[in-house]
């Protein structure tokens, strides 16, 4: 018989038995649902913390010419940034200060003040933070950036000081810098970029025009973690490559680029127009082989950056451009058969009173030919040839030649350029528009349509990004081109209107002072006075009436070479040049100087013939 402490002991056994055992099997219940059903969970929570994830960043893409000559580059360099807090004091601070004005771009005292060890906080909405007290409510300071571009030699200084003086709170990081090896050479067309977050972001120009192909694609690398973040042998490990963005290889050609800007300088500064553009073209594939503008900027540089000169004119801006049009008016009145080159026009000697307005030449000619009419550039005789054609057949002739039609060019932005509709003409319409007045077109279309004068009338598309490069395959993406439209209806005539156009470069014509030794030049001079548009205020109402500006002009001359066999189209413009305003003057000499350097680099060889030619007219 079990004593009373049996019994005792007994009920104990039984009591711990029913506690104990729903518990036991809740806990291999638990460890079964947790092992077994829901083990893909727990393990991915597990995995979270010891999987780590490395993002990587390709390469932004470069910029060629042609040939290709390096335009735009990216530069290695050292991002290096700081935690102040690791700092053990005010002297290491300052040791640290000392050695990074010595060796970077900036003062002793700027680098001491990023490396306090403490900062105030800012509110949600950038404002400093202050604690209830009134004093500043301040935080560790862990992060500090020292240079986002710091040079290879210059950091490799740096790590060896500071590894010397025991200073362990600096960050290196390997970087690219974008850089501009040719200074300020196309800098209007390539643009820049500048770095936000340490990420390129492109601001103007092809940089941010073809930013889409350039961009690099990042990479990801996933791996599973140490407690000190070493990968471990076993585990995920996933590899996402990052991709470098493509090169981009331009129509331009630098020693061309090189020339024309030169002679920029020097016409610039003789001159000092307020704005001075050019292009040089070939008029077969419509390729853009240099192209440049007055003032500019050095994109390396940023304190010689300005609105202004950033600003792509030549794509951006319109004008009346004066006589520079008029061959085109002209040539399709020969086209169409309503003149000859010998049509003799009457000039009324230099003034023609027109529905009680006066039209006037420079000089006071009374009878000529329509081939005089362009070499003398006159006026009255290109209006009344436009009145034989009529108004329908101006406007048809105009947008032919797709005058107030963008370029496409890749330009961030580019103006279109206006040419009314007949509807919205007046009286005098037809008279000021073949003469350049009451038009608008920007100099790109102004190219492209003597392109196709030079190209035997057959206008070609205009051209500036030749090919695309993947820097990884080396598989070059070449970007097509639509072939020329003729058009004249009889292509003989422009053969008839380019003899006529070389008389403008000749003894009589009004730019001599373009012409060149040994090449036939063909070309036209054009010089328009400026015109303010209106101006109103925000509420609409008119500030400043559009008018033309006493003593502003355009002074511009577009020409090619060799005029029969043309290898190359150039327009130059100056906005407001100062000592004088006639093209013949101020822009024909810049079109000469340029183009007889561009022919002697291209070994475009002079007409033995015209050279004797030359020396025998007096």
């Amino acid at each position: 018989m079990l004593s009373t402490n049996d019994k005792i002991r007994r009920r104990i056994r039984i009591l711990a038995a029913v506690i104990l055992i729903p518990i036991m099997l809740g806990l291999i219940a638990r460890f079964y649902y947790v092992q077994v059903i829901d083990h893909e969970f727990y393990l991915q929570e597990a995995r979270k913390r010891y999987t780590t994830t490395r993002v990587t960043t390709g390469k932004r893409g470069e910029i060629f010419d042609v040939h290709g000559n390096l335009l735009v580059s990216n530069s290695p360099c050292v991002s290096i940034t700081c935690d102040p807090f690791n700092l053990t004091g005010d002297a290491q601070r300052r040791k640290l200060a000392f050695i990074l004005a010595k060796h970077l771009d900036d003062t002793y005292d700027s680098f001491y003040r990023k490396l306090n060890p403490v900062r105030q906080r800012r509110g949600r909405d950038g404002k400093l933070l202050y604690r209830p007290d009134g004093s500043p409510d301040l935080v560790p300071n862990r992060y500090a950036m020292i240079d986002r571009n710091t040079s290879l030699q210059a950091a490799a200084k740096i790590k060896e000081q500071t590894k010397l003086n025991k200073i362990y709170a600096l960050v290196y990081k390997d970087s690219y810098m974008r850089t501009y090896p040719k200074g300020s050479l196309l800098s209007n067309v390539l643009g820049y970029t500048n770095v936000v977050d340490d990420v390129d972001v492109p601001q103007i120009g092809l940089e941010r025009q073809m930013n889409a192909q350039m961009n690099p694609e990042e990479g990801r690398e996933r791996y599973e973690r140490t407690r000190d973040g070493a990968p471990l042998s076993y585990g995920i490990h996933e590899f996402e490559q990052s991709r470098d963005g493509k090169n981009i290889y331009l129509t331009i050609s630098e020693p061309i680029q090189a020339i024309l800007e030169e002679e920029l300088d020097a016409s610039y500064e003789k001159w000092q127009p307020a704005t001075l553009y050019a292009a040089i073209a070939d008029p077969r594939t419509g390729n853009i082989l240099a192209i440049a503008q007055r003032p500019t900027f050095n994109p390396n540089i940023r304190s010689t950056f300005t609105a202004e000169a950033a600003r792509t004119r030549i794509a951006e801006d319109s004008m009346e451009p004066g006589s520079i049009i008029k061959p085109f008016t002209i040539g399709k009145a020969l086209d169409w058969g309503f003149v000859t080159p010998q049509t003799e026009i009457d000039c009324n000697h230099g003034v023609w009173i027109y529905l009680n307005k006066p039209l006037r030449d420079s000089h006071p000619y009374d009878k000529l030919t329509v081939e005089g009419v362009i070499q003398k550039s006159s006026n009255i005789g290109t209006a009344k040839v436009a009145m034989m054609l009529g108004e329908q057949r101006v406007y048809q002739a105009l947008k032919t030649f797709r005058f107030g039609d963008k370029t496409g060019l890749p330009f961030p932005i580019e103006e279109s350029g206006l040419v009314l509709p007949v509807k919205k003409w007046d009286g005098l319409s037809i008279t000021r528009f073949p003469i350049g007045y009451g038009v608008r077109v920007t100099p790109l279309q102004m190219i492209r349509a003597y392109c196709a004068l030079a190209n035997n009338g057959k206008m070609p598309q205009l051209r500036l990004i030749d090919r695309l490069e993947d820097p990884v395959t080396g598989e070059v993406t070449r970007i097509p081109s639509p072939p020329p439209v003729q058009m004249f209806d009889r292509p003989e005539t422009c053969a008839t209107l380019i003899s006529m156009m070389i008389k403008v470069t000749q003894k009589g014509g009004t730019a001599v002072k373009a012409a060149i030794p040994g090449y036939e030049v063909a070309g036209k001079t054009g010089t328009s006075r400026k015109y303010i548009p209106t101006r109103r205020d925000s509420n609409g109402r008119i500030i400043e009436r559009g008018h033309y500006a006493s003593g502003k002009y355009f002074s511009s001359f577009v020409g090619f070479v060799p005029a029969r066999n043309p290898a190359l189209v150039m327009l130059v413009t100056m906005d407001e040049p100062k000592g004088s305003y006639y093209a013949a003057t101020v822009a024909a000499p810049t079109f000469k100087a340029t183009m007889t350097r561009v022919l002697r680099h291209l070994n475009i060889q002079p007409d033995p013939a015209l050279l004797e030619n030359n020396r025998t007219t007096p």
